[in-house]
């Protein structure tokens, strides 16, 4: 079992639902390793898996009333009480939110493989996603729960959750951004982030996962134990992750990431125009 895949394991938990981009880490920290090697897309795929398995479980009770209620009234055809029919709501809002995302991702596919993996775009997007979460941010207002989700706001939410095919712009942090520019409170825009990456991202990772298996030996940079174990790790960090950021979103705001997100890209732009790091 390889060091780095544990490390990687470890990023990826840490990463994924904080507004810093998990892909992007997956890239940089790469390139600390002995061969200096980009993980690759299959790799950061598979292992958001094992972060998206903390969602489930996390949220196990909000997801398991949405499916029932969604159950009920699209499969069953039953007549829902209030609070029901907000829930199977939320079930349409997060299919109709997923999208984009899945249409982008498909027909995109050989392009976030190979030249969204490019460290200038991800130095770049570092920084002006930041700016704009920033400004979103101290500009969004908090007048909007998830009661108050739409299916127009359902589609924005998706369409900047779509931006994240793109290592650096962050999934949580454009979809956080969006939902408070659209006015929802920093909760409720993280609460719909976390549920609406589930069907995306486990779609996503189980497609690269069933490619592993069909790929020759050799053909990845780490082995499907490897990769098993890193998704492990990431499930557990990413637990620890979502309940911590919960709390710290009800008193806080996104500044310190903002800074991070501009600090880092800022310091990969200097090291490639030196050329220090291959980009």
């Amino acid at each position: 079992m390889s060091f780095e895949s544990i490390i990687l394991g470890f990023v990826q938990g840490l990463t994924e639902f904080l507004p810093i981009s998990s892909s992007a880490h997956q890239r940089i920290v790469g390139l600390f390793f002995s061969n200096a090697q980009d993980p690759g897309a299959r790799f950061t795929a598979i292992t958001q898996i094992g972060t998206e398995l903390a969602v489930l479980i996390f949220f196990r009770h909000d997801i398991k009333r949405i499916i029932v209620a969604w159950f009920a009234q699209v499969i069953l055809r039953k007549a829902l009480i209030a609070d029901e029919k907000l829930q199977a709501r939320m079930g349409w809002l997060i299919i109709i939110g997923s999208l984009p995302i899945i249409v982008l991702g498909y027909l995109g596919q050989e392009i976030i493989t190979n030249d969204f993996r490019s460290l200038w775009l991800i130095a770049s997007v570092m920084i002006i996603f930041g700016i704009i979460l920033g400004l979103a941010d101290y500009y969004g207002k908090n007048t909007r729960g998830l009661k108050d989700l739409t299916s127009s706001h359902g589609i924005f939410y998706g369409l900047a959750q779509s931006l994240a095919l793109i290592p650096g712009v962050s999934r949580s942090g454009a979809t956080i951004a969006m939902g408070r520019l659209l006015g929802y409170s920093r909760e409720a825009a993280l609460r719909y982030s976390f549920l609406l990456a589930l069907p995306a991202v486990f779609g996503s990772g189980l497609y690269e996962l069933k490619g592993a298996f069909g790929d020759s030996a050799g053909a990845q940079v780490f082995s499907l134990s490897e990769t098993f174990v890193a998704t492990s790790i990431a499930f557990v960090v990413g637990y620890g992750v979502i309940a911590w950021l919960l709390k710290y979103v009800t008193t806080r705001s996104f500044m310190p990431f903002i800074i991070y997100r501009i600090v880092l890209g800022t310091t990969l732009l200097i090291l490639l125009s030196a050329g220090v790091i291959n980009p």
